[in-house]
């Protein structure tokens, strides 16, 4: 086991895990659709806004924990619904939910993830959260909606942005599929990150767990393959929200939202908060980063709803602007994947003190005890008027 108090950012979690994941799982991580420019956006645009700095302030006894859709949480992070993560490091979902248990946040599992709901909900004591991707065998999203209930999950979060496939460059190039295919080079990515490749062949599932076994056309590889592919429902609209609301029985959060009238659609049917993202850049290339247009949500349906965001959040400086800017918490998804694949279970622990130990110093050096607290008077106003104008 590597070192991992040595990683002091995401980015050294994230050097390390390239070292220690096949290339295709880490390239699906650290990827985004066509020329990755909304990808890197999400990053860069976090760090045009300054913090304001206050000194002499009384900063004994800060607090950190806030609530995130009515649920305690140490601080106002979750870990975001991220696909294949069980490739990442060998069942990897059930990792990244106890080390998201431990810490005092949420984990979102995803549809197209490699360990199933009732294994995550096996190898954990408290409920998560579950994402769903709509599709077109509804008996099968019945069936699955009713499994996250089955599984306590607290809460459904429903992916608006995925009716058909992003383009991700570097998944074609290197021939992703869940499990890997059996190449020269990827025998030879085996002998070079032993670890991984032990660790795989104990592991729980190694294909896409909620779906294999579940659907009665997915008997095989080539035929889970086909059928995942032909599945992502292109009539996907936001009437759905209602019945998928009725059936799952609990609070149904909308994902993908970055612009003020779909914001309001959603709220106008149903969605109980929504998540502004871009699906990390990794859908439409092109469109603006989360946190450029997060101000103008929040003005639109912030009076009425939760407003959370994801994309690009890599500190807990990121985590604070986004506060400043309007969300009433924040989600990390590749900061979680890294973690993973540097160091498992350990490795997501210590992303998740990474975030915290910012957010905490961060706060104090900008003269605030309390994280509730945070809002536009902490950032400089012309940062804010400017992405206001956008």
């Amino acid at each position: 086991m590597p070192n991992l108090e040595k990683c002091l950012t995401i980015e050294d979690l994230m050097k390390l895990a390239r070292r220690r994941v096949p290339r295709m799982f880490f390239d699906y991580a650290d990827s985004g659709a066509y020329t990755e420019g909304t990808y890197r956006e999400n990053s860069t645009d976090f760090a045009q806004i300054k913090l304001r700095q206050r000194v002499a302030v009384n900063l004994e006894n800060r607090n950190l924990a806030t609530t995130m859709l009515g649920q305690p949480v140490a601080m106002p992070v979750a870990i975001a619904p991220v696909g294949s993560t069980g490739l990442q490091s060998p069942n990897g979902e059930i990792k990244a939910a106890r080390a998201a248990e431990a810490f005092g946040i949420p984990f979102t599992l995803s549809t197209m993830s490699i360990n199933s709901i009732e294994q995550v909900a096996e190898g954990t004591t408290k409920p998560f959260w579950f994402q769903l991707y709509v599709m077109r065998d509804r008996e099968f999203i019945h069936r699955l909606i009713d499994r996250a209930k089955a599984a306590r999950c607290s809460a459904l979060v429903l992916t608006m942005d995925l009716q058909i496939l992003g383009q991700r460059h570097k998944d074609v190039r290197n021939g992703l599929r869940a499990p890997p295919p059996i190449t020269p080079q990827f025998l030879f990515e085996l002998a070079t990150k032993p670890a991984w490749a032990l660790g795989m062949l104990n592991a729980k599932s190694k294909t896409f767990g909620n779906i294999h076994g579940h659907v009665s056309d997915a008997v095989d590889l080539a035929s889970l393959s086909k059928w995942t592919a032909t599945q992502f429902d292109l009539t996907l609209n936001w009437k759905d929200i209602g019945w998928i609301k009725d059936r799952f029985g609990g609070p149904v959060v909308v994902k993908g939202v970055l612009d003020p009238e779909d914001a309001q659609l959603a709220v106008d049917n149903g969605a109980d908060a929504i998540i502004v993202s871009n699906h990390g850049g990794r859908q439409l290339d092109g469109a603006p980063s989360s946190i450029r247009v997060l101000p103008e949500i929040v003005d639109a349906v912030g009076h009425k709803t939760e407003v959370l965001m994801d994309s690009g959040i890599r500190s807990g400086q990121d985590v604070l602007k986004a506060l400043a800017l309007g969300a009433k918490g924040t989600f990390v998804g590749r900061a979680m994947a890294f973690g993973l694949g540097a160091g498992g279970e350990a490795g997501v622990s210590r992303a998740l003190t990474i975030i915290h130990k910012e957010l905490d110093t961060t706060m104090a050096l900008m003269g605030e005890r309390d994280i509730r607290n945070i809002g536009a008077h902490n950032i400089y106003s012309n940062d804010l008027q400017r992405r206001q104008g956008y």
